[in-house]
Parts: structure tokens; C-alpha cells; sequence
């Protein structure tokens, strides 16, 4: 039962909620092949199930957290939610619009059955005696309370961190449960980092004088040392480097210069100190060592023999976020999981945010991580009430049934864009698997979905390109193409699109080679530095050339902007250089939008190639 008050455009009043799903006559099987029960789920709602019940969306919580996802319990609670800033009326995860379910995962201690929890057995809490448990477990319990909540499919399963881990799990293990799936600053396995992390904390704990080999319940003294010293080592690992600088510097908490001494001087020792001695208020000892270890065990590549292997498995439209300060679960990470399910031909959108907030990014950065959260559910929820899994953006396209075919004119669907689009658009057949290496803000892979029954992948470097790509509803990579490109099958697209986009790679001849081999049929645009208005300003000015197509001072080009090439020179590279063969050239003029074939290296000022491998 949740209580709405619209102060502040915030839940307000979130009353918790505790079901049995299993008992001592029906367990739990454990992966570890021991069962269990009863078993107890802690778990919040937010909003309303609706009519259809297809506005369902489970998230699940970090190492740390637990149900109480957004709003308050009481009025004068000091804090809200842990994920508050992005769940409630009109924010990112709007609860106007979604059904929200969040619980405390297997293994807590935050009213789901964990080691703190009776064992009925002894009638005694379990302690170590509780069964090893995996992230699979966890995720098997959730299942079981959505079914018991009456929900067939859900819209979305969210989770960060560990949360993130286990939405991994959820879409190979059911992947007919949910539309959509979204797993930010995660990863499909551990490093030998994190792993070393977890084992300094839990030694930490085991260590401690007061363990009590974990049977420390109803005693005076508890491992709340050890628990501290674990959390502390953890935070840190949350904060990155840029972070604790600005926060903290080398800043003296109590006196203006050293004391020469063994107390804590520095803030940050203060501030770890008081992270710590919260912690144990609100923690329990033995759960995070079952937390740690089930996190520690879970490794996708393992289980599938390859990554590649595991996303072939998916079968849900997927939005992975990393964070670029994240050293915990780097981007190297979260791209690894991306290639895999592009290598699989499956439906994902990635960005990398810049946010120097750490791994903790997640838990504040609204402004990148909100937008995009927020048009990726609303296209999904449109998708799942079409019965598709991959549609274009807008609701207008939505209510389409039937796509236009390839002679639709350029005064319909082209009015107002751009020319070498326009002309793009009509090399490609409908019902093609289309890579847009550039794509930009993704308005031509819109164009060709919505008019052509395209299925298109965007690539940019531009994190406003990626939130203008979600607008949209278009899968969109934040990737450097100038990257290697290896986790791209051969002839994996029927088109790939480089329109506008040659002149800023570093090495062209790289690239194109790499993407005549991942495409059937490869369309490349570029400005013409041979059109005859360059060649004036040149002659006559003696500076260097401006125009449509080439609109930027000399001096107010990209970095990378580096490659100026006539419509002969591309000629001559296609057929020297790449060895390829040349399908198609259409040289155009931009002014009047018509293809220009006599003179074109002096009259057109843009050009549009269609290469292929030799057979």
C-alpha cells in the first residue's frame, strides 16, 4: 500500500510490505543443492499495477541497500529512498506512469530471510549456519513474488552493481519475462580487483575478536568493528579519486596542522570513520558475507563456456550504463557485455556518462542517466503494448500498420532533411539490418524504421547524441569508431552507413576495410573539397574554403577533423586502396538536391559512395 503526497513532486508516506513465499513443507531450492524455508520477502510498491498489468517494473538494490527504493516511512524521516531522485511522480521511473516493486534481496537483513533469520530447526538465528546462496538464488526468490503479485510479464528489470548482476541472470534465466532490461555500472563477472576487495572485507569481519564464528546474535559484543572496517573499504572503492579529492582534499578535520600523532587528523578519515559506524546500525555482518560471496561466484562467462554465448540467450531490449570514473565496475566492463550482445545481433542501447562521482555515479547523476532511463521505458512500454520487440520512436510511427514502400517521395517523409539522408534512405530495401557508424542524433535509422522496417544500430561518440537516439527510441552505441570494430561479425548488416563521418577518422583506410567486411553493402557521404565554390575562395581569397557542406571556419574544426578528399580522390582510394568495387556514386548538389553527374568533381559539393567487397 503506498500513500501519495505531492509535496515536492515526491512519494512521501511508503508503507513496507512482508510476504511468505515458501515454507518448511514447500523450500526453496538452492543452488548449492540445499533448500530452504520458510522464507520471508521484505518488498515496497509504488504506484499502481494498471488494468493490462504490463506497467510492472522490478528494481533491485546494490550490496547495501534493500527495499525501501524511494519515498519515507514516516514523516520525519531524515532521509528518503536510496534511489528517491530517480522513482516517484514525474521523475525518470515516474510512478504516475509505472507499477514499481523493489525487495530486499536473499541473504539481507532488511526483513528478508537471511542469517539473521530463526532457523526453525534450532529456533535460534542461523548465522553461519544459513546455506551458501547465489545471485541466482536471489533472483529465483524475485521471481517467485512476482508471480505472487499476479504479474506474467514485466515492462522492465532494473538494477545497479550487484542489482545489475542479477539482471543479467534474470534475462538468461526467464528471458520471457520482461520487455526490457537495464543494467547500469554492472558487470557479467567480477575482476580479480573486486574480488580482492570483497576478501579484504570479509577477512575483516571473520577476523574480528567479537565473530563469535558468526553466532553473535543477542550478545553484547558484536563484529562491529570488522563490519566498519569492511564498509570503509568498500566506500572507498564507491568514490573515485577526482571525487574524494574535491570532497576532501587533504583537509584537516579538528586543528590546522598535524599533531603528530596516531588519532585521525584528515577529514576523510572522518568521513570513513562515520560511513563505517552507520553501516553497523543498519547492517548485519554475516549477510555481507553471503552478499560478497554470492557476488563472487557469479561469472556468466563460466557458466556459457563465452560471454557471446550467454547474451545469445537474450531475448529483451537492453540499455547498459557505465560511468567513466567508475573504477569498481569500469566501462571496459560494461562494454565487454555490450559487444557481446551486439556480436549476438541483439537489441541494446549503451552510453559511458561522464561523472566524476565514481561508482556511486548511479546513485547521483540524474541529469544524463534520468533522460535516458526515461524515453528507453516509454518506447519499450509502447513496444510491448504493439507486440514488438523493436519498433521507431514516436507514437505517431507507433500507430502506423503498414511502412510505406522504397518509392515513398522526398517531399513526405525528407521535408526539412538533410539531402545525403534523403538519398541514403533510397539505396536501402526495406526490412534491412542497418549499422549507422555516426549516426548522430539517429534521425535517418528513425526515417528508415518507421518508413522502411529497418532494424538499425547507431554508433556516436556524443553523449548528447545518445539521449537525442533514446528520444527517438533508436539503439544507439557510445563508442570511439576509430576503435576496433573485431566484436562485429562479418557480413552481420546488410548496410553500413558512414554519412558525414570520414572526414574526422583517423585512419580511413582501417576503418572502411573493417566495414566492407561487417556490411554487405557499405554507403559513405562526405563533403567534395573539390567544389567549385572552394576552389574560388581559394583562388580569389586565398583562404581556406566555407560552404554547406564544409560550413566550419579552419579554425573551428573538431579535433579530429583531418581528412579533406575530392570525389576523384575516393574514386581512386576505392579502387587502389581498398580494392573494393564501386556499386554506386551519387554526386549531389545540396542547394537544389539534385544528383550532379557531368563535372560532378568541380559542380557537386557532396558525394555519396555505395562500395562492397570484391566477390
Amino acid at each position: 500500500m503506498v500513500r501519495y503526497d505531492r509535496l515536492e513532486n515526491s512519494i512521501y508516506l511508503v508503507e513496507p510490505q512482508k510476504v511468505r513465499l515458501f515454507d518448511s513443507n514447500n523450500k526453496l531450492k538452492l543452488e548449492c543443492g540445499r533448500s530452504l524455508g520458510p522464507i520471508d520477502v521484505a518488498f515496497e510498491t509504488y504506484g499502481e499495477l494498471n488494468d493490462a498489468r504490463d506497467n510492472a517494473i522490478l528494481i533491485i538494490h546494490a550490496l547495501s541497500g534493500d527495499a525501501h527504493v524511494a519515498g519515507r516511512h514516516q514523516p520525519d524521516d531524515r532521509r528518503p529512498g536510496w534511489w528517491d531522485c530517480m522513482v516517484g511522480p514525474g521523475k525518470p521511473i515516474d510512478t504516475d506512469k509505472y507499477f514499481v516493486i523493489c525487495s530486499n534481496c536473499l541473504g539481507g537483513c532488511s526483513g528478508t530471510t537471511g542469517p539473521v533469520s530463526i532457523n526453525p530447526e534450532t529456533q535460534k538465528p542461523w548465522g553461519l549456519s544459513f546455506p551458501v546462496i547465489t545471485l541466482s538464488d536471489m533472483v529465483d526468490l524475485q521471481r517467485h513474488l512476482i508471480d505472487h503479485l499476479g504479474i506474467d510479464k514485466l515492462l522492465a528489470v532494473i538494477g545497479a552493481s550487484v542489482g545489475g548482476m542479477q539482471v543479467f541472470d534474470w534475462t538468461l534465466r526467464y528471458p520471457d519475462r520482461m520487455q526490457c532490461a537495464l543494467a547500469i555500472a554492472t558487470t557479467a563477472r567480477l575482476s580479480a580487483q573486486s574480488l580482492a576487495f570483497d576478501a579484504v572485507g570479509r577477512n575483516a569481519i571473520l577476523n574480528d575478536r567479537h565473530f563469535q564464528n558468526g553466532e553473535y546474535y543477542g550478545s553484547d559484543l558484536t563484529p562491529d568493528v570488522g563490519l566498519s572496517v569492511a564498509r570503509m573499504i568498500g566506500h572507498i572503492t564507491y568514490l573515485s579519486e577526482e571525487a574524494m579529492h574535491q570532497k576532501f582534499g587533504r583537509r584537516l578535520q579538528y586543528a590546522k596542522d598535524y599533531q603528530y600523532a596516531m588519532d585521525k587528523e584528515f577529514s576523510v578519515e572522518s568521513y570513513l570513520d562515520y560511513q563505517g559506524s552507520t553501516f553497523v546500525d543498519r547492517f548485519d555482518a554475516n549477510s555481507y558475507l553471503y552478499i560478497t560471496k554470492a557476488m563472487d561466484y557469479y561469472d556468466l562467462a563460466r557458466q556459457f563456456q563465452s560471454l557471446e554465448e550467454a547474451m545469445n540467450q537474450i531475448a529483451c531490449n537492453y540499455l547498459v550504463i557505465s560511468f567513466s570514473s567508475d573504477w569498481l565496475f569500469t566501462a571496459r566492463q560494461s562494454h565487454e557485455v555490450t559487444s557481446a550482445l551486439i556480436y549476438n545481433n541483439k537489441n541494446v542501447t549503451y552510453s559511458n556518462i561522464n561523472c566524476s562521482y565514481g561508482h556511486d555515479s548511479f546513485l547521483l547523476e540524474v541529469d544524463v542517466q534520468g533522460p535516458l532511463i526515461s524515453n528507453f521505458l516509454a518506447h519499450n512500454q509502447m513496444r510491448m503494448r504493439k507486440g514488438h520487440a523493436y519498433l521507431p520512436a514516436s507514437p505517431e510511427t507507433l500507430s502506423r500498420t503498414n511502412a510505406p514502400t522504397q518509392t515513398t517521395r522526398r517531399g513526405s517523409i525528407f521535408r526539412g532533411h538533410r539531402v545525403d539522408h534523403w538519398n541514403i534512405a533510397h539505396l536501402i530495401e526495406p526490412d534491412s539490418h542497418v549499422l549507422d557508424m555516426g549516426c548522430g542524433d539517429g534521425e535517418l535509422l528513425e526515417i528508415l524504421a518507421r518508413e522502411k522496417n529497418v532494424r538499425g544500430l547507431g554508433f556516436t561518440l556524443e553523449a548528447g547524441d545518445v539521449n537525442a537516439c533514446t528520444r527517438r527510441g533508436v539503439n544507439v552505441i557510445q563508442y570511439d569508431i576509430n576503435k576496433t570494430l573485431d566484436f562485429l561479425k562479418d557480413k552481420s548488416y546488410d548496410y553500413v552507413v558512414l554519412s558525414q563521418a570520414l572526414q574526422v577518422v583517423r585512419n580511413p583506410r582501417k576503418l572502411l576495410k573493417d566495414l566492407l567486411r561487417i556490411g554487405r553493402q557499405v554507403i559513405v557521404s562526405f563533403p567534395n573539397f573539390a567544389f567549385w565554390h572552394g576552389r574560388l575562395q581559394l583562388l580569389f581569397n586565398g583562404r581556406a574554403p566555407v560552404w554547406k557542406s564544409l560550413p566550419r571556419e579552419w579554425y573551428d574544426k573538431p579535433e579530429e577533423s583531418v581528412n579533406y578528399m575530392s570525389i576523384k580522390d575516393f574514386e581512386l582510394f576505392v579502387e587502389n586502396q581498398l580494392k573494393a568495387r564501386l556499386v554506386r556514386r551519387i554526386p549531389i548538389s545540396t542547394r537544389s538536391g539534385r544528383e550532379i553527374q557531368l563535372w560532378a568533381n568541380l559542380l557537386a559539393d557532396e558525394a555519396i559512395f555505395v562500395i562492397s567487397a570484391q566477390d
